[in-house]
């Protein structure tokens, strides 16, 4: 790895911007989902009652968001690491972009999660929420696939802040292990999701997930052709010499 890639896999904010991000988006979701019934009265009916609907149209509507999130922040690394990135739109502009998009589809998985806390009929318990295969009532091992992926979510980006420590060569299997999360990812919403029958979710899967394959196929297929033809260094012409 040269130099220049080495400074573009380095983080580019600090591990105290990222708590305060992921806090702030999480806060600042919730108490919209406070503060919205008071501007528009006719939500009150959806977030309150004996069976409200709005959280689980939330938690779906956010689980979408999070995957395409997470779909986009697959798609920038993999283009970093086939050089795509250079032409457009540019290596350091990619990994910045790269690693807030990851953040913020975090926030937006926590937020799925939490908010699934106001729904009547499942009843999860937030300690359902985060001991993964725990739910009882709901698909446990779709949802605690879910879980897993998140947590490892939440490892990948936390790699980025102690590279230092774990070495670089940890550093880079923990994040392959993003490939992995993925996977989890997508199979959670495929299992656990109840918009799978719908036409619409099942082109988007198809759609996200056969891309981030191609472009995987496609960095293995640059990688084999480095290793089969090598470039060629140029040799500098030497200068002639005056007689």
């Amino acid at each position: 790895m040269n130099q220049n890639q080495t400074q573009f896999n380095e983080s580019s904010i600090s591990l105290q911007s990222i708590i305060l991000f992921l806090f702030a988006s999480a806060t600042g979701m919730l108490v919209a989902v406070l503060l919205l019934p008071i501007v528009l009265p006719n939500m009150q009916f959806s977030l309150s009652g004996d069976a409200p609907k709005a959280y689980w149209y939330l938690s779906r509507g956010t689980a979408f968001v999070s995957l395409s999130l997470l779909w986009i922040s697959m798609a920038l690394g993999l283009g970093i690491t086939n050089k795509a990135a250079r032409f457009w739109p540019g290596l350091p502009a990619t990994f910045a972009i790269h690693e807030y998009v990851s953040l913020l589809g975090l926030a937006f998985a926590a937020f799925h999660a939490l908010i699934i806390l106001g729904d009547h009929y499942i009843q999860f318990t937030f300690l359902q929420l985060l001991v993964p295969f725990s739910t009882v009532d709901y698909r446990p091992f779709w949802v605690g696939i879910g879980q897993i992926g998140f947590y490892v979510w939440a490892i990948v980006a936390v790699s980025f802040y102690i590279r230092p420590v774990i070495g670089q060569k940890f550093w880079r299997f923990l994040h392959y292990a993003s490939f992995g999360m993925y996977v989890l990812g997508i199979a959670h919403g495929i299992f656990s999701g109840t918009d799978t029958s719908m036409g619409w979710a099942q082109n988007y899967y198809w759609f996200s997930a056969g891309s981030l394959i191609f472009l995987f196929t496609a960095r293995i297929i640059g990688s084999l052709l480095e290793v089969l033809f090598p470039a060629k260094k140029q040799v500098p012409t030497p200068r002639p010499t005056q007689g």
